[in-house]
């Protein structure tokens, strides 16, 4: 599979850091991805491999973001891809993945990436070439309580 080019419409930029931890709860809640504290959001934005956020210019509020966590050489995951309901289908997603892949390729060529993809995400996922792995291996997770 060849690399998805992806552009963000014209109103919009691509910053390659984290998005600030107010901005990052938000776009979870939002979004409707799982919420989590003040505390956890501020230690997984430092724990990030590499981060992207996407700023809507003309109002200057954080619209999109993306994360990975990894160990920097063999095995990577993307986490927290958002995007506000009302900037999607604008490509900002596809935008934001292309991005973070090409920072995984530059720097680990050949790792292994993986992701947990909620229904909406799967078109854009498998566009960028991720497949699903069962029956060979299935995600499993655990939350503490």
């Amino acid at each position: 599979m060849g690399r998805v080019t992806a552009k963000l419409p014209d109103a919009y930029r691509l910053i390659s850091t984290v998005p600030a931890v107010s901005d990052h709860l938000k776009l979870r809640e939002r979004a409707g991805l799982s919420t989590m504290t003040r505390r956890q959001a501020e230690a997984g934005l430092r724990g990030s491999w590499t981060a992207c956020h996407v700023v809507h210019e003309p109002s200057g509020e954080t619209v999109a973001m993306g994360r990975v966590i990894g160990d920097g050489g063999c095995f990577f995951q993307v986490v927290d891809m958002a995007v506000l309901p009302e900037h999607q289908r604008r490509g900002i997603g596809d935008t934001l993945l292309a991005h973070l892949l090409d920072r995984i390729r530059g720097a680990a060529p050949g790792a292994y990436v993986s992701l947990l993809a909620d229904p909406p995400g799967r078109r854009l996922y498998a566009k960028h070439g991720f497949r699903e792995t069962a029956p060979s291996s299935i995600g499993m997770a655990l939350r503490l309580g």
